[in-house]
């Protein structure tokens, strides 16, 4: 016997007795539409990375191409020796290489001068004098047990032959005086301002005995170096010297001691000291311009 009946064509429990039927299925429902893909626009590689990030998707716009102006795709602009053309780089390789070796030389020489005695000092010490006084001339004067304690101007005066033929003498001018007001309250006073009369003194006395005579080989230059100097500065301060021609100098050194503190008990004279050099004669380049 068939499970279904054949008027009613229901179907039967299986494990029930014939003609039992089955209850009833609610209907199934039908199966969503399978999505269409919508078309993808082919994007580039950041746009990519940011929808896998989560970000909101973008429209892909071509990179534009690099051109001039952009800066995107040149080579870097050469600065400084690699600007210039080859010959330009080729002399200024050349400067910087003299200029090198003149430094080395320069501290080569100043180190031998401070540098106790030895074998290179012995041969050519002569040399290594000539390069370093009296422009670079070296001391430790200020880290001596007893330092400095004097005040020493460099004054000086000059015969002047004047238009007419007579001979004048100027009064003394104070050349330290000089320099010590265009320092005072200068925060970037001058090198030469500060040294170069006080070096050609210190040189001059380092190279002389009291009596002002030269004591050492370098006398005579150490002379020519404090004339050309005081020529040079008398022609820059005093009228007399401008108007005429100098025809002889003569400097002289006021000492004066350094008072000690109230508090001290030490006593030093307060009377400053002279020493007089005697007359000087100028050369005709020191005298015509030469040191202008």
């Amino acid at each position: 016997m068939d499970a279904y009946d054949e008027d009613s064509r229901e179907p039967q429990a299986p494990d029930g007795p014939a003609g039992t039927r089955l209850p009833e299925q609610p209907p199934r429902p039908a199966p969503p539409p399978a999505a269409t893909p919508e078309p993808r626009t082919p994007v580039s590689w950041p746009e990519s990375r940011a929808g896998a990030t989560g970000t909101e998707p973008r429209t892909a716009v071509a990179a534009p191409e690099a051109g001039p102006g952009t800066g995107k795709g040149l080579p870097r602009p050469r600065t400084g020796v690699a600007a210039l053309s080859l010959p330009y780089q080729i002399v200024a390789a050349m400067a910087l290489s003299v200029i090198a070796v003149a430094a080395c030389v320069h501290v080569l020489m100043v180190f031998l001068s401070l540098a106790p005695s030895n074998t290179v000092t012995k041969q050519h010490g002569e040399a290594i004098e000539e390069w370093v006084y009296p422009e670079f001339e070296q001391n430790w004067k200020l880290f001596a047990p007893n330092p400095l304690q004097q005040n020493i101007a460099v004054q000086v005066r000059a015969e002047v032959r004047m238009r007419d033929g007579g001979l004048l003498t100027t009064a003394w001018t104070d050349l330290s005086a000089q320099d010590g007001a265009a320092i005072d309250g200068n925060p970037a006073p001058s090198h030469t301002q500060q040294n170069e009369l006080r070096r050609a003194w210190d040189f001059f006395a380092a190279t002389h005995g009291a009596d002002n005579r030269a004591v050492g080989l370098r006398g005579s230059l150490s002379e020519q170096y404090l004339r050309r100097i005081v020529v040079m500065r008398l022609h820059r301060s005093d009228p007399m010297s401008r108007e005429g021609v100098i025809q002889r100098v003569q400097v002289r050194s006021r000492t004066a001691n350094v008072q000690p503190p109230p508090w001290s008990r030490e006593r030093v004279p307060d009377k400053p000291a002279y020493r007089l050099l005697p007359w000087w004669s100028v050369t005709s380049d020191e005298a015509a311009g030469g040191v202008r």
